[in-house]
């Protein structure tokens, strides 16, 4: 990396969604890791290209889901066999089938809140502040424009041969993001 101020990365500027989908995968090839990418809509291919396969997020719910589950069978047998036994007409204070329903509900919800809490979590949601929000092209993003912006932490990044790199795809412009 060359000495310099220091920055967050460099911001490419595309035109077109298409542009910023054959923009990302050069540089996922060129061996880029450390990138993101900001479309005012999905953009089909983006995530495969930057190089985003695997998510944890179906591993999350059903965790959630188990919890929920288990939670919700262990409060209603605390409070039916431990904590308020009701012996009413001979029957089992353990009735099993009877804390079905209330189990199902409570692993609903538990996946559902995992789902949630996880979706934020995992985006790094919310975030209030991020580096290239201090590019004045960037309120664009939400518009009309695609950005690709290749961040300093990247072990290739080089501040003179990324913006070569950059130029080489043909942005309309490539930004300094300031850290």
């Amino acid at each position: 990396m060359s000495s310099g101020p220091s920055i967050y990365g460099l911001l490419a500027e595309f035109a077109s969604a298409q542009a910023l989908v054959t923009a990302t995968r050069q540089a996922h090839e060129t061996g880029y890791r450390h990138m993101d990418a900001f479309s005012p809509f999905p953009v089909e291919g983006l995530a495969e290209a930057l190089g985003f396969h695997k998510s944890r997020m179906p591993l999350l719910v059903l965790i959630g889901g188990i919890l929920g589950g288990v939670g919700g069978y262990f409060m209603q047998y605390y409070t039916a066999v431990i904590d308020y036994p009701i012996n009413v007409g001979s029957r089992p204070l353990h009735s099993w089938p009877a804390f079905i329903p209330i189990t199902f509900e409570m692993t609903i919800l538990g996946a559902a809140l995992f789902a949630v809490l996880g979706m934020l979590a995992l985006n790094g949601l919310p975030m209030p502040y991020h580096p290239v929000f201090n590019v004045p092209r960037f309120a664009l993003a939400s518009r009309d424009r695609f950005f690709l912006c290749i961040e300093a932490t990247d072990p290739q990044f080089d501040r003179e041969g990324t913006r070569v790199f950059l130029t080489g795809l043909q942005p309309r412009e490539v930004t300094e993001v300031a850290d």
